[in-house]
């Protein structure tokens, strides 16, 4: 599903937007997936549902590419598994230099320990397997 245009008009809180992200993702229930592409695409359908405008693939630079570029300069990066924590909190800080991305949100299957700020910009953990009610840890 393609995200809708960003609006032009009066940015949001970006503490409000941020709750309103993550209470979209709360909704989410997805079982076991083998594609990341297919979180993806649940992902958009639970923002498009809460009338939360995106862009997917939203080019920040030549190979910076983030996953979701919601209003008000949320980034959200989508890793399948358990990501490589090292390789994540890398990818975090390319995303996080760049001005317009004022707050990251990575959703992942499996936790991964991440600072609670990257070049001192909001960065959150979004656990999916919170969502089901065991930890995969």
């Amino acid at each position: 599903m393609a995200g809708r245009k960003l609006t032009d008009g009066k940015p949001a809180e970006l503490a409000g937007q941020v709750d309103r992200v993550l209470a979209a993702l709360r909704e989410l229930r997805i079982g076991v997936i083998t594609e990341e592409y297919k979180i993806q695409e649940l992902i958009a359908d639970a923002l498009a549902r809460k009338d939360i405008p995106f862009q997917k693939e939203y080019r920040l630079a030549p190979r910076n590419r983030i996953d979701f570029y919601i209003e008000d300069g949320i980034g959200l990066e989508v890793k399948r598994g358990k990501p490589n924590r090292t390789a994540v909190i890398g990818q975090l800080e390319r995303y996080a230099s760049f001005e317009e991305i004022r707050a990251v949100i990575l959703v992942v299957e499996r936790n991964v320990n991440i600072p609670g700020r990257i070049m001192d910009k909001p960065c959150i953990l979004f656990g999916l397997n919170r969502l089901w009610g065991v930890a995969l840890n």
